[in-house]
């Protein structure tokens, strides 16, 4: 899936760079892509059309493709350098489509090349959403996941009514990734570093920060208000099916 003859760029190289500094923050990560692969699978069966929501380098499309070769995805992300790194890994592959858009603007959804999905897939994105933006989001996804389809959001997700284990877990996560990083590991500001002086990413990467600044969290809201704003958004049942001590993959049925 990798194409460097245009560039000279081995795009294999950046995915497999962006996994192991997601991981950093993450080392649970491969665990929900395989759950949330499971579910698409229980749900909707084993040649689904999805939506890869916030896409970023594809790393959903990439398990989601390795694992069933019928389904299609269709990347969605306005970050240009994560894209770049996901047109150069899938050029030539057929059963991806990339959609450049912004998720806040309310035309968003005419840029997709489909009307309906049988599941909406995204991770670790959505947490730089406030709530009013967030709902309006639930609401359109709504309209994209046909019936019997289904939106997965794996990503963090807050309950500020358990503050002393939320402390205990953060302490616990921050002393092994202040571990990982002394050995050598690239946190996110230490990644765009490195992509900000490659000869082709460095144009993409600047205007990434143009458009969004540095790193921003939105308001996390708990998993149990996410699948309320989903069920008032129209889905059917809502609920999470994996977590771990600081993350949620919330499922929604549409």
């Amino acid at each position: 899936m990798t194409d460097a003859t245009t560039t000279g760029t081995d795009w294999a190289a950046w995915q497999r760079s962006w996994d192991r500094q997601q991981e950093w923050y993450m080392p649970d990560r491969e665990e929900r892509f395989r759950v949330m692969l499971d579910m698409v699978e229980a749900v909707v069966g084993p040649e689904p059309r999805v939506l890869d929501l916030a896409c970023g380098t594809g790393s959903i499309t990439d398990r989601l493709l390795k694992r069933f070769p019928g389904a299609t995805s269709t990347g969605v992300d306005l970050d240009p350098a994560l894209l770049a790194i996901a047109e150069g890994y899938f050029a030539g592959e057929e059963r991806v489509t990339f959609v450049t858009a912004d998720l806040k603007d309310p035309e968003w959804v005419t840029k997709l090349p489909h009307t309906s999905y049988d599941a909406v897939l995204t991770a670790t994105a959505l947490h730089w959403l406030h709530t009013e933006p967030l709902t309006a989001l639930y609401g359109q996804l709504a309209g994209l996941v046909r019936d019997g389809g289904v939106f997965m959001n794996a990503d963090h997700m807050i309950d500020d009514t358990t503050p002393r284990i939320n402390a205990a877990e953060r302490a616990q996560r921050h002393a092994r990734m202040d571990r990982e990083k002394a050995a050598g590991v690239l946190d996110w500001a230490d990644w765009w570093a490195v992509a900000a002086k490659d000869p082709v990413l460095a144009e993409p990467t600047a205007r990434r920060f143009e458009i969004y600044g540095e790193h921003a969290d939105g308001d996390m809201p708990s998993a149990r208000v996410h699948a309320e704003i989903l069920r008032a958004a129209g889905f059917d049942e809502g609920r999470p099916v994996w977590a771990s001590p600081s993350d949620t993959l919330l499922l929604a049925l549409k």
